[in-house]
């Protein structure tokens, strides 16, 4: 089961050449990565041996405070659940996490270097997950959302996005939308889809900032959802087929909420 492995360390080799820049320079350079899922975290981080790195590492303080239960992408990098030493690399303080369990090796931090590479493509938000994927189904069920009572979009022509570890999202045309959507300045970047825009939108008299999103120029794999609307399942009542769907809870749902200074 994906839930409990998520509670273990896990570490799998690839033969993709990773390289990283800081500050100008190039200071990661490995064919000998290994991709790495601390316990609990979602999403997982390049580790490569020491001797791959040139910059001078040094120890660093560990990180304060509680260790949420799922470390889900917003949870920042110096958060650890498994045994090791943190390290400064160049002048990133805790850009490097020496594990216990795999000697030699120190896992990095994706967000504290300019730039990352795989062979000679650059890329973007964090590795990519070799046992994670989507796929995109069109669907002429009756979708509606609705918040407050208010009819926010219906369809017979959505397409829905099941992705691994994820709740189903609802992909729905533009023209299908009933309420004015106006820019919203959050950008994202999905590894697997692309960068998202966000949308903000008045509804049943207030203003929800950020409660839909979009892939205007997705990555190949999600051209189906090319310039369609989805909204935060957490946050508003989807029907389907007249049957309302529970909203997603749980931490990372609640994250969601806190990020994005939404309400439910």
């Amino acid at each position: 089961m994906l839930a409990d492995a998520r509670t273990r360390l896990r570490h799998e080799p690839t033969e993709r050449r990773v390289r990283a820049d800081l500050g100008g320079a190039t200071v990661v350079d490995s064919t000998r990565a290994v991709l790495v899922w601390e316990p609990r975290r979602v999403v997982p981080s390049y580790a490569v041996p020491g001797d791959d790195i040139r910059a001078e590492l040094v120890a660093a303080p560990a990180a304060d405070g509680d260790v949420p239960g799922v470390l889900h992408p917003g949870i920042p990098f110096r958060v650890h659940t498994a045994r090791g030493e943190p390290v400064t690399i160049g002048d990133r303080a805790g850009a490097g996490f020496r594990l216990d369990d795999l000697a030699g090796y120190v896992v990095l931090d994706f967000g504290a270097f300019d730039a990352w590479y795989e062979e000679d493509e650059r890329i973007f938000g964090h590795p990519r997950d070799p046992f994670h994927r989507f796929d995109v189904r069109q669907t002429s069920r009756q979708v509606r959302v609705e918040l407050g009572g208010e009819v926010v979009a219906e369809t017979t022509r959505a397409r829905l996005l099941f992705e691994t570890g994820l709740m189903t999202r609802f992909y729905l045309p533009r023209e299908d939308v009933r309420v004015a959507l106006a820019p919203h300045p959050r950008r994202t970047y999905c590894p697997y889809k692309g960068r998202a825009s966000y949308w903000s939108a008045e509804i049943a008299g207030r203003r929800h900032g950020g409660i839909g999103w979009s892939y205007e120029q997705p990555l190949p794999d999600a051209a189906p959802i090319a310039g369609l609307v989805a909204f935060w399942d957490e946050l508003v009542d989807v029907y389907v087929d007249g049957e309302l769907r529970e909203r997603p809870g749980g931490p990372i749902a609640e994250a969601m909420r806190r990020e994005f200074g939404l309400q439910a």
